[in-house]
């Protein structure tokens, strides 16, 4: 029986944090109060701090001398900025995971089966949920801890949610394309790596659209 992952709770603050963003509670430019935050979750300011500090790095808020934190205006050119590295480490994954997902792809069918769902419901929450844990598979299949870790170091699900939320980033269908990469690693197909790395630039947001 596997354990359930239990979550830091600096991870809980960050997640917390991310999910009022994307969902719009922080508005782009607005001002995150930590004190705040602290108090509504019942911790102490120095997890929040860590937390905020890890957001800062992924560029998702940004701190300035005596204006405090403030979610970042950004654009569709920072948001695209991680695709093309995303693409790189995912096709790397790709030819490492190959031959363990071309035995076994119970971690990803389960995810396919979900993005059909939401495809279907209009669940932008769970398109965005279950797209990343796609991906966050065929990483882990890879069995690389470091490319697993610098992956994870992207933020893959905010920029994901982000693109979706804010930019409008669509698909014809989340499920229909996953689960052609799903096909292409059972057939062992030779240009796996290249498919996932095109995948991934697909879903890249476009130059000149902003969030609204």
């Amino acid at each position: 029986m596997t354990a359930p992952v239990i979550h830091s709770l600096r991870e809980q603050i960050r997640e917390h944090i991310v999910e009022g963003i994307v969902s719009g509670r922080w508005k782009p430019g607005e001002r995150i109060v930590e004190r705040r935050i602290a108090t509504e979750l019942e911790v102490s300011q120095t997890p929040v701090r860590e937390a905020l500090r890890e957001l800062e790095s992924l560029r998702l808020i940004e701190s300035a001398p005596n204006k405090g934190v403030r979610v970042r205006n950004l654009t569709a050119a920072d948001l695209e900025e991680s695709y093309p590295v995303r693409a790189g480490l995912e096709a790397i994954a790709a030819e490492l995971a190959a031959e363990r997902l071309a035995e076994d792809c119970s971690a990803l069918e389960p995810h396919v089966a979900a993005l059909y769902e939401a495809d279907r419901h209009a669940d932008g929450t769970g398109q965005v949920r279950h797209t990343v844990a796609f991906h966050r598979e065929m990483v882990r299949a890879a069995g690389n801890s470091v490319l697993l870790h610098t992956w994870e170091g992207l933020g893959i699900e905010v920029f994901t949610a982000l693109s979706i939320r804010w930019l409008g980033t669509v698909q014809q269908s989340y499920a229909e394309e996953h689960e052609a990469l799903v096909e292409a690693f059972r057939r062992r197909d030779p240009l796996i790596a290249e498919l996932v790395k095109a995948h991934v630039l697909g879903c890249a947001p476009r130059t000149g659209s902003e969030p609204s």
